[in-house]
């Protein structure tokens, strides 16, 4: 299985926090309207079937879902599942969560989906392009495809690891592995081999004196990237 135990465990020890903006995820609920707005400008996600790829507790599956979406999410920790599944019952918002992988979703519901989403979740797994591959197999030809990740170089260490996890600790130290981290041009090779059209880039910056998350168009941190199916 494409998946990393501790990584897993990780995520999983703090599933019960997912929903506390105030929390470890308060950077999740902070940028999660930029993040919806930037998908369904790109993708009106109203009437559309949506999978959630690494939903975690669901924060961005939910939001997907109150624009009209027809939502699943999936992960592999049934910790976050459960959270996400209890908080989609007190929301009232209806999502369907599973407990599955990508690939194993893949081959069980290729080309099911007018959207795929796969957020902050592919610099945690070991082989990330088969992320990237099974989310090309999951949507339909003319669908649309979004991941976000985190750049490789000595700024993204610097501003993603050494202060986000050290200096202001918005997050847990150990959240990300530098190594893991990916390139905007190898994402958008891996994308390329998995038959994806690459549509565009998007920047994601966080400004620590007004405390302000914002779009631009500087993919050197966080950034986000379109996709499409070819009909």
């Amino acid at each position: 299985m494409n998946a990393d135990p501790h990584e897993i465990q990780k995520f999983s020890e703090l599933a019960h926090r997912w929903w506390d903006p105030t929390s470890e995820f308060r950077p999740l609920h902070e940028i999660n309207p930029l993040r919806l707005e930037w998908i369904n400008a790109r993708a009106p996600l109203f009437g559309k079937k949506v999978i959630d790829i690494g939903c975690g507790g669901g924060i961005l599956a939910e939001s997907m879902a109150k624009k009209g979406a027809d939502v699943t999410g999936i992960d592999l920790s049934e910790k976050a599942l459960k959270v996400a599944d209890l908080h989609s019952l007190e929301s009232e918002v209806q999502v369907r969560y599973k407990h599955v992988s990508a690939e194993d979703m893949a081959a069980q519901e290729a080309g099911q989906f007018d959207v795929v989403t796969c957020m902050e979740m592919l610099e945690h797994v070991p082989d990330p392009a088969s992320i990237v591959r099974a989310a090309a197999t999951l949507v339909k030809p003319g669908g649309k495809v979004f991941f976000s990740t985190l750049n490789r170089n000595p700024k993204s260490w610097l501003f993603a690891v050494v202060g986000a996890e050290y200096l202001l600790r918005m997050l847990p130290k150990g959240t990300h592995d530098y190594a893991k981290f990916i390139t905007p041009a190898e994402l958008s090779q891996f994308a390329r081999e998995a038959g994806l059209t690459v549509d565009g880039l998007k920047g994601l910056g966080y400004n620590p004196l007004t405390k302000i998350y914002a779009l631009n168009q500087d993919t050197d941190v966080n950034y986000m990237v379109a996709c499409s199916r070819p009909l």
